[in-house]
């Protein structure tokens, strides 16, 4: 009689970059503070302790998500823009055109900047997440700031041009924009923002 063989079982794996995915989506719609982990291992699949094993904490897998997301459309867009623009003001009006089109709700993704949302009703207990989120926001005023005076010091705009102010008001436009989709404003009532925002350009 031949032998019978046996075989140790294994844990199930799974697609790290699916769950990933998942991860980011829920963030993406809910925020950090309402997303508990017990929500986030229903959308991902998984059991708390493959969370733990593959991503750390929720703080953790969090900060890999909002990495993620800076390779998405969605989340390079502004630096593109700024980049690849050959004036300052085609940048920013471009940068504002594209906000439209990414922060508006499709079916590949919620509406809103998950950069933006994630930051709504973060506790105290949170502040390491609220920092982080604020120190994104903050680093994208100083990438507005730098080419705005480097557009002043080329001439492209007027030498007493307000370019602190102005990093400010775009960074508080994009914002706003985000608030907005989230409260179901259309990629056309976007767009309308978006223009009427340039209009605030110093001649």
């Amino acid at each position: 009689m031949a032998e019978r063989r046996t075989t140790r079982g294994r844990p199930r794996g799974f697609d790290r970059d699916e769950a990933l995915r998942r991860a980011l989506a829920l963030f993406w719609e809910r925020g950090y503070e309402a997303t508990s982990v017990s929500d986030l291992t229903a959308a991902m699949g998984i059991r708390p302790a493959s969370l733990y094993a593959a991503f750390g904490d929720k703080k953790s897998l969090f900060k890999e998500v909002v990495d993620a997301y800076g390779r998405l459309p969605a989340g390079t867009y502004m630096a593109a823009a700024l980049r690849e623009e050959p004036t300052a003001r085609a940048a920013f009006a471009r940068m504002l055109r594209d906000a439209a089109v990414h922060q508006s709700g499709t079916a590949a993704h919620p509406p809103g900047c998950l950069v933006i949302t994630a930051a709504t009703n973060v506790t105290a207990e949170d502040e390491e997440i609220a920092g982080f989120l604020r120190g994104m926001r903050e680093a994208n005023k100083v990438k507005f700031r730098d080419r705005l005076r480097a557009a002043r010091d080329a001439g492209e705009l007027p030498a007493d041009a307000d370019c602190d102010g102005l990093a400010d008001y775009f960074a508080a436009v994009v914002q706003g924009m985000s608030q907005q989709a989230r409260d179901g404003a259309t990629e056309a009532d976007l767009s309308r923002i978006a223009d009427h925002a340039m209009n605030a350009w110093p001649a």
